[in-house]
């Protein structure tokens, strides 16, 4: 079978009969291969960026592009202390394996947490702000006069008073030669670039078909791998039958990995029909006498004890005891699956002096590490080659992908391409956690509040990656311990439940497992206070002026008072801060005869301080609102004799174009020093308003994901 690329399908695509047609501008700078440094002749100005003859800048990125618009927003902090034309401006990767040569000189290349602007912005302002004082000193020292009668601007410097002036390209060489001292950065009023919407960078490649993911790689004598896990995760491998497939078309190879087996052949579908046809015997454990009801039931039974306090303020049992009327509700969101579009993959080839890795990967320099440690090579002498990665969501944060390329590579003495199927992944990934979650609140005879109890039972993350891990997992109580609202008297406890599936790291954490119990219950609160649920959050928030903002400009954007014209429909709110932004939303939705429903629009309102790019900062928070809703609507993995059931997008529903609703964004921005995170935090906040609107409906409390399990009735 030869080969069809993007490229090839962008251009039968576009002839009359296919009907697409790309009508827009594309800039001519879009990179199609991050990790391939640019051939440059100019001098490096700086570690993050070189500026050409032609006046070209190249900046380098330390972050993953998953996506999110990184390499636009990061650059644009140092074009805009330049004084870039940003017309030149191109980018790439910044180099790992440099980084780590001298001491990390791009410092943490991690991309996790919503975290990489806020991390980044000042080490790409310093970067900016030093090479511009380098260029206005080295035009200075080509004029004769003082820095101080010299300024840049727009790709050039000039000559106060005169109307002389050199371009970047003809002072770089010596600006890379001259040093400066106390370099100061601008403040926010003398941005010229940062807050303007600005066009991604990667977007052409990405368009045209250049840009190269990591399933794109293709290396001189490379062949395929793919891999079959034991279905019932840690059971292991019982025997191969190698034989059964030795002479099909391409076969080169089948190895045993634990608990998985890898076949290798020439082409990767070639290896797929191998696999499909190798006959495998799996061991048992005890995983397999699970099933859904049995780790459901398990998770509730931890409530019978106590759990570990991590919060308490008050007599709770007193007050408890003494309340008019209490409340209890419990709580509960299944595993779900991150499903990145693009199939797991990593390319690596081992050699005796040196090994390659190339991978689309949150965290190079793990990469980096782990490979290192098992060829027994020298950090130094491992070269990973960073790729675009077509979605991740945690999911490509995970190392196990990468040290199985890496074990056959090493088996084979040839570069090899793993691919993991999406079957492989959803049946052997790293999912969400399982959580469920009981509230308990009492209340005066006036209808107040009086106190407030919680206790979480939630699979840890950090025990799954070390079992000697003590203490209460922060990923799991996210949203819980750092929760705003005011409560008179509480009680937050946690119990760690772990069984024979591997969590990991999922689109906003735990924050999406905690933001959906803890705002559906305040709704709960509301009713029980006989207050609307938007008044009563004002009320626990009374001392929080910038929560009181969201709030208000959410209830007037909203029009949340606003009567709907059937009783059909409904607007539920809810809100949630993480990673430094704070997000509200309003829900509008409709129960349909059929017993389902669809949201028909989404208000959000946010609070993330600055805002670098106003495209991608809208994109991001669009996005991660859509996903939360999808899996609000359709997240769910079911467990059957130790087996994930669902395997690919055709038992794993997700949200379709027509589903989509209609998505409003605004922005009340506190500014100041604050760079929230933008990727996650809508995610988390989606659930609980969808539920909350169904509740004014139905007249019935969701109280576990997914809402595809109800059928819905009105009052």
């Amino acid at each position: 079978m030869s080969d069809f690329t993007r490229r090839d399908f962008l251009k039968v695509t576009s002839t009359a009969a296919g009907g697409l047609m790309v009508g827009f501008p594309l800039m001519s700078l879009g990179v199609s291969k991050p990790f391939e440094a640019n051939k440059t002749t100019g001098p490096e100005i700086n570690a993050w960026l070189v500026i050409e003859p032609d006046e070209t800048v190249l900046i380098r990125v330390a972050k993953a592009e998953m996506g999110q618009g990184v390499m636009t927003s990061l650059p644009m902090f140092i074009a805009d202390e330049l004084e870039a034309d940003w017309r030149k401006i191109k980018v790439e990767y910044a180099d790992v394996n440099r980084s780590a040569l001298r001491g990390q000189l791009y410092g943490s290349m991690t991309t996790r947490e919503s975290s990489s602007v806020s991390d980044s912005r000042m080490v790409m302002h310093m970067a900016g702000a030093e090479a511009r004082e380098r260029l206005i000193k080295a035009a200075a020292e080509t004029w004769g006069v003082s820095p101080d009668e010299c300024y840049a601007d727009y790709g050039r410097v000039y000559q106060n008073g005169s109307a002389e002036s050199l371009g970047y390209g003809a002072v770089a060489k010596l600006a890379s030669e001259v040093s400066v001292a106390n370099v100061r950065i601008k403040s926010p009023e003398y941005y010229s670039m940062l807050g303007l919407a600005t066009p991604r960078l990667d977007v052409p490649a990405k368009v045209d078909g250049s840009a190269v993911y990591g399933i794109d790689v293709r290396v001189p004598d490379m062949v395929y791998a793919t891999v079959l896990h034991n279905p019932v995760l840690g059971a292991g491998l019982q025997s191969m039958r190698f034989n059964a497939i030795r002479h099909m078309p391409g076969v080169i190879r089948a190895l045993r990995l634990g608990d998985a087996v890898a076949v290798v052949a020439e082409t990767f579908w070639q290896a797929r029909k191998a696999a499909d046809a190798l006959p495998v015997y799996w061991k048992s454990n005890e995983g397999n006498k699970r099933f859904d009801d049995t780790i459901k039931r398990e998770f509730f039974e931890e409530f019978s004890g106590d759990g570990e306090v991590m919060m308490r303020e008050g007599n709770i049992v007193r007050l408890m005891d003494d309340a008019e009327r209490t409340i209890e509700s419990d709580y509960y969101v299944p595993y779900v699956a991150q499903v990145p579009l693009e199939p797991l993959n990593c390319t690596v080839h081992v050699q005796e002096e040196r090994a390659d890795v190339w991978v689309g990967h949150q965290d190079p320099e793990a990469v980096m590490d782990v490979v290192a440690q098992m060829t027994g090579l020298s950090p130094y002498k491992v070269f990973v080659h960073n790729c675009f990665i077509g979605g991740s969501f945690g999911r490509r944060s995970h190392l196990d992908f990468v040290i199985e390329a890496t074990r056959i590579a090493m088996e084979i003495g040839r570069p090899v391409q793993m691919i993991w199927t999406r079957e492989e992944d959803m049946r052997s990934g790293g999912y969400r956690p399982m959580s469920a979650m009981r509230f308990k609140a009492g209340f005066d005879v006036e209808k107040n509040m009086t106190v407030i109890t919680n206790h979480s039972v939630t699979h840890s993350i950090a025990y799954d990656q070390d079992r000697n891990a003590s203490g209460i997992d922060e990923a799991s109580v996210q949203g819980l311990i750092d929760h705003p609202y005011d409560f008179p008297a509480y009680s937050f406890s946690h119990t760690r439940k772990n069984t024979h599936l591997k969590s990991w790291w999922w689109r906003s954490g735990g924050h999406s497992i905690n933001a959906f119990a803890m705002e559906c219950f305040v709704d709960e609160l509301a009713a029980a206070a006989e207050q609307d649920p938007m008044d009563y959050r004002k009320f626990l928030l009374r001392d929080k002026p910038d929560y009181l903002r969201v709030l208000d400009l959410l209830e007037r954007k909203s029009q949340y008072r606003k009567r709907r014209a059937s009783n059909r429909t409904a607007v539920g709110m809810a809100m949630h801060k993480s990673y430094g932004t704070l997000v509200g939303v309003v829900t509008e939705v409709t129960v349909l005869a059929d017993g389902g429903m669809q949201v028909d629009k989404i208000t959000a309102v946010v609070d993330c301080g600055n805002v670098a790019n106003p495209l991608t900062a809208e994109e991001q928070v669009e996005g991660g609102l859509l996903y939360g809703l999808s899996a609000a609507l359709y997240g769910k993995l079911t467990v059957e004799a130790g087996r994930i059931l669902e395997d690919n997008l055709d038992t794993y529903e997700v949200l379709r174009m027509d589903e989509t609703p209609e998505v409003e964004i605004h922005w009340e921005l506190s500014g100041g020093e604050h760079w929230g995170g933008l990727g996650e935090p809508a995610t988390a906040v989606i659930a609980p308003a969808v539920c909350n609107a169904l509740h004014k409906i139905t007249g019935r409390r969701i109280r576990s994901l997914p809402v595809r399990d109800y059928y819905l009735t009105i009052r």
